[in-house]
């Protein structure tokens, strides 16, 4: 009877296990480009999404903004909620001067277990602290290390989040990266129509590493555009860019 009760019991985990992880696989670059393009952020042909993640910080996110603004170049911040609530006025500033503010999650934890109550509470919670800085409520989600578990998917589905990955990156996080590097490798995968995922913070990185972002950045917009592609937000990446 035991053994019974026992099988319905082992295939609810295993369903539960399963619906957490499969979704995840959203993560494989090239499947994700493949079969799920808007997941992989491949927007107008003529335009470029700019995006950062892991901010704000303030040792870092004043000096991309100051940045952007010497290219006349505007981006979407996917920011950690507990961040942003310890630094407002770097997400007001960062809106100020006509960037976006979307939703990287309250932390960036590794989702190891399913836990999706808990995903869909800070989710939302980061989505309303960005409605509470910005004056509006965000359109985007981006979970830590883009793995989209399925907790998260519904987490970002109850707060009306649309999530989005990213087409190309600048493997920007490592100890050993320059800006001649994260040009090299954004631009490897980098076309129009694509989402560029950067870092304007090492606070989940290696020590440092920003500083290679932001020496890249003027190289990259400036590649970018002379290649005939505008650049900008995500809420700009599905309409026609301006020239």
């Amino acid at each position: 009877m035991i053994r019974d009760l026992a099988k319905p019991a082992a295939a609810a985990s295993l369903l539960a296990l399963a619906a957490h992880v499969l979704p995840a696989g959203t993560w494989l670059h090239g499947p994700r480009r493949r079969l799920l393009p808007g997941l992989a952020g491949i927007g107008h042909p003529g335009h470029v999404a700019l995006t950062f993640d892991d901010g704000p910080d303030p040792a870092s996110t004043p000096l991309f903004l100051d940045a952007l603004d010497d290219l006349s170049a505007r981006a979407t911040f996917f920011v950690l909620g507990e961040s942003l609530a310890r630094h407002p006025e770097l997400g007001r500033e960062a809106v100020r001067r006509g960037h976006e503010l979307a939703v990287h999650g309250w932390t960036h934890s590794r989702p190891w277990l399913p836990g999706p109550a808990r995903d869909a509470r800070e989710v939302a919670r980061a989505a309303e602290t960005v409605r509470q800085v910005s004056g509006e409520y965000p359109r985007w989600y981006r979970p830590p290390y883009g793995i989209l578990t399925g907790g998260r998917w519904y987490a970002a589905a109850r707060a009306g989040l649309r999530p989005v990955l990213w087409s190309a990156w600048g493997r920007d996080w490592t100890a050993d990266c320059t800006p001649a590097s994260v040009v090299r490798t954004a631009e490897r995968d980098l076309a129009g129509g694509g989402t560029l995922l950067l870092h304007d913070t090492d606070r989940t990185s290696a020590e440092g590493s920003w500083h290679a972002t932001l020496g890249a950045l003027p190289e990259l917009v400036r590649g970018l555009r002379t290649a005939g592609l505008a650049v900008g937000t995500l809420s700009q990446h599905w309409e026609a860019p301006a020239r």
